[in-house]
């Protein structure tokens, strides 16, 4: 079976080249055709010496992945399927998901402002309202 590349996002694909599998016997139950096939997936992928990431994306990996990162590679593991292919997806799929969220640049800082005239008045007038409530639940004085 031919390898396929990983897309991660619309500029960025792992190519299949960069990618090792390993496969073994999946753990749990199943019955008599338990531990029959390697349906288990190991995926491997060399993120520090990877030639599809830039300098600062190879820097954001290592910052936000570093550690599950072992030698700087990455390893996912699969075995929630019954089949090896579906497992297979499954580890591709997991690590699109990781890279692009990993290589994904930082939200922009936050800028405070004030609170606007009508907001302030907004608060003071439900505050007042809350207490005049309360006031009137109070047993009255003499």
């Amino acid at each position: 079976m031919a390898d396929i590349d990983v897309r991660v996002d619309a500029h960025l694909v792992i190519p299949a080249a960069e990618l090792s599998w390993r496969f073994s016997r999946s753990s749990g139950p199943g019955g008599q055709s338990v531990n029959t096939a390697d349906s288990r997936v190991e995926l491997r992928w060399d993120a520090m010496a990877s030639a599809v990431l830039s300098p600062v994306q190879r820097e954001r990996v290592r910052e936000r992945l570093g550690h599950r990162l072992v030698d700087g590679v990455l390893t996912i593991a699969a075995s929630e399927h019954r089949a090896q292919l579906r497992n297979r997806d499954a580890a591709r799929a997991r690590l699109a998901a990781l890279v692009a969220e990993a290589v994904r640049p930082p939200a922009p800082p936050r800028r405070a402002t004030k609170p606007t005239r009508g907001s302030q008045e907004r608060r003071l007038q439900s505050k007042q309202r809350r207490t005049d409530v309360k006031r009137m639940r109070r047993r009255p004085t003499d």
